[in-house]
C-alpha cells in the first residue's frame, strides 16, 4: 500500500489539492493500492482554502513515520497573501518539514506554487522544475532549472505548473505507482484529457 498525504494549509488553492485527491481516490476505489489522506503540519480542526472552501483534515503530516508521497499545493504566492504558500514559506515550518521528509525518503510532489515551498526548502536546487506561470521568475531566482512543462518528474521530486496541472501530475503519479491502464481509466472517469 502506497501512503499519500496531501498537505493542507490556510490559503491553499482548492484545485491544487482537491483535484489530485479526487483522481487518487478514484484510483483507490478502483482497486489501486493507494491510501490517500488530507493532512496539516499542525493539528487543527479545519483549514480554509484560498477561495473559502473549508476542509476538515484527516490528521497531521507524518514526519516521524513518513508517508511514501507528499503532495504540496500552492496558492497565495503571486499576490503575497497573508495565508498561503508565500506565508508558509516565510514562516518556514513547512519547508523544514519537507526537507526532513525528503531526507527520510519521501517522494515530494508539488502543484502550482507549492513548488516554491520545495524551492524554499532547497529541494529544487539543480533540478528541473516548473511552477505557476506567475511565479516562474521567482523560481528562476532559486537554484532550480526552470522548464516549460505541465509537470516534471525528477524521481523523488515532482513539480507541476499552474492549478489544473495538478490533475496531470496526479494521473502521472497513478501511472507511476500503479499502471497506465489505471491512470487512463481514472482520466476517462473524470472526463479529463491528459496533457504531458
Amino acid at each position: 500500500m502506497t501512503t499519500i498525504e496531501i498537505l493542507l494549509f490556510d490559503g491553499f488553492e482548492e484545485l491544487d489539492a482537491v483535484g489530485p485527491y479526487e483522481a487518487l481516490q478514484v484510483a483507490a476505489a478502483r482497486g489501486a493500492p493507494l491510501d490517500v489522506s488530507l493532512v496539516t503540519l499542525d493539528e487543527c480542526d479545519r483549514v480554509t482554502a484560498a477561495n473559502g472552501l473549508r476542509l476538515d483534515p484527516d490528521g497531521v503530516l507524518s514526519v516521524a513515520d513518513p508517508p511514501d508521497v507528499v503532495i504540496v499545493p500552492g496558492g497565495g504566492w503571486n499576490d503575497r497573501e497573508s495565508a498561503g504558500a508565500w506565508a508558509e514559506a516565510e514562516r518556514g515550518a513547512i519547508p523544514a518539514a519537507l526537507a526532513d521528509l525528503h531526507d527520510a525518503g519521501t517522494t515530494l510532489a508539488a502543484v502550482c506554487t507549492g513548488g516554491m515551498l520545495l524551492a524554499r526548502a532547497g529541494l529544487l536546487d539543480g533540478r528541473p522544475a516548473v511552477t505557476h506561470a506567475g511565479a516562474l521568475e521567482d523560481l528562476r531566482e532559486t537554484g532550480a532549472e526552470v522548464v516549460e512543462a505541465r509537470y516534471v518528474d525528477d524521481g523523488d521530486v515532482l513539480t507541476a505548473g499552474g492549478i489544473t496541472s495538478g490533475l496531470d501530475l496526479a494521473l502521472h503519479l497513478i501511472e507511476r505507482l500503479v499502471d497506465a491502464e489505471t491512470a487512463d481509466d481514472v482520466a476517462t472517469h473524470m472526463e479529463y484529457e491528459r496533457r504531458a
